[in-house]
């Protein structure tokens, strides 16, 4: 099968959710992009957003509309070729239009498993829960000819143990799409022992369409994105843990935020981070590749705590933060969460503290969104952290340690073959989490 031929009918399970969402408009803007490059004689295209909620579906179609009028605007020369022979369409703002519609007509939504039969293609962007993924994959499979491609966006359950599970014979592969998935551009590809070769050709031809930077990572558990950041936010419960014993645990929380944020140059601290993706959806992923790891315990007692007190961060609906360790305003934090009263402290009463414990930031400190575009920034990093080596105040402590140990996990994914090479875990932390340098460097090894 050619690889137009495999989106005659493609299903999106999770279109409700960001990551789905996400994946959706990607796929709905291929797809109408093959049809009016291959014109309108050419065999008719299907694609079916499917999700449990229907209200969120009424929110994907609101949110695919206003992207794809934004990849339209992005891409008028293209699309002034492909309508060409449309006398109607004279002003961009008409072929804008016109494009939006064709890619709105493709889509149809779905509460209803039965919308899946028949698929050719199926992206899977649902929880991230094994069961739930392999009963989905089941129902799909009970209707079809046995010749449907899975493309998982799973960020840790080995690919092996759904192909498995759902009785594939290697027609799933692990297609990890990072966050945002149509802004990221990474793609991790993970292929089980047994994955259909043909599914892994396509796969990489729909990443080059698709405009992604592919990174294979080996199939064990965590792969290579989660795996260093699952391990990371365990490093970092552990110090903030053992700052507690000093300093009010809200304030520890803080401190290790500010300094794998600021004093580390990164776009993110750890705790942010976690809030972001969710405290539920990392303490899952650790559920998932904790039965996998025979020499260390990838449990996270802090997590399990702030959860059972109600604390679980993740997104709204339409992509705002949600409160998690910390408070929002406008996406900015303005509070730290206080286990024992239970109630968020606002940053200001921490700051000042903050500062008189961890020191003043290194010589050559510029924040992370401020080097990421310099084109000096190899020379500004490597001239920042050597100053920073040579400081030693808390705050510089901190972030050697935080640094040297970020370098320990890239180095361990390499060891334990998660990897193909440094470059490779490099790669996923300078695209996939933007960060501005990799955590296997001169800087820190």
């Amino acid at each position: 099968m050619k690889y137009t031929d495999r989106f005659r009918k493609v299903t999106v399970l999770g279109a409700g959710g960001k990551m789905g969402g996400g994946i959706l408009q990607l796929i709905a803007t291929e797809i109408c992009n093959l049809a009016l490059a291959h014109g309108k004689g050419g065999q008719p295209f299907q694609l079916i957003a499917l999700d449990v909620s229907a209200e969120a579906l009424r929110g994907v179609r609101d949110y695919l509309r206003t992207q794809v009028r934004r990849v339209a605007e992005k891409q008028i020369v293209q699309l002034r070729q492909w309508y060409d022979d449309r006398d109607d369409l004279i002003e961009n703002w008409e072929i804008i239009e016109r494009y939006i519609s064709d890619v709105m007509k493709i889509v149809e939504t779905s509460t209803s498993m039965d919308a899946a039969k028949g698929s050719t293609l199926v992206f899977e962007a649902v929880s991230e829960n094994p069961g739930l993924k392999v009963k989905l994959i089941r129902e799909i499979e009970e209707h079809g000819d046995g010749k449907t491609w899975y493309l998982t966006n799973t960020s840790s359950i080995p690919i092996r143990e759904l192909d498995e599970a759902a009785g594939l014979n290697g027609r799933i592969i692990g297609f990890h799409f990072y966050n945002p998935p149509a802004v990221q551009k990474l793609v991790e590809l993970i292929t089980g022992e047994g994955t259909d070769p043909h599914l892994k050709e396509f796969s990489h031809q729909l990443a080059g369409a698709l405009h992604k930077k592919v990174v294979p990572a080996k199939d064990i558990a965590g792969f290579i994105g989660n795996g260093h950041f699952m391990r990371e936010i365990l490093f970092g419960a552990e110090q903030a843990e053992k700052l507690a014993n000093d300093h009010p645990l809200h304030q520890a929380l803080y401190m290790v935020d500010l300094v794998t944020r600021e004093w580390m140059v990164r776009p993110m601290g750890i705790f942010q981070l976690t809030d972001y993706v969710g405290l539920d959806v990392c303490q899952n992923i650790m559920k998932v590749m904790d039965p996998h790891m025979e020499r260390e315990s990838l449990h996270c007692e802090l997590i399990d705590r702030l959860l059972e007190q109600g604390v679980r961060g993740g997104q709204h609906p339409n992509g705002s933060q949600k409160d998690g360790i910390f408070s929002y305003e406008k996406g900015k934090i303005n509070g730290v969460y206080d286990p024992g009263t239970r109630k968020y402290i606002l940053v200001d009463k921490v700051e000042s503290a903050t500062t008189t414990i961890l020191g003043s930031f290194p010589a050559g400190h510029t924040p992370w969104k401020e080097i990421i575009r310099d084109p000096l920034k190899g020379e500004k990093l490597e001239s920042y952290f050597s100053n920073l080596r040579a400081l030693n105040s808390a705050g510089a402590r901190m972030a050697v340690d935080y640094g040297e140990n970020s370098g320990k996990i890239g180095q361990l994914l390499v060891d334990m073959s998660v990897a193909d090479s440094e470059k490779d875990v490099n790669t996923v932390l300078l695209t996939g989490f933007f960060h501005a340098y990799g955590p296997i460097n001169e800087y820190f090894n």
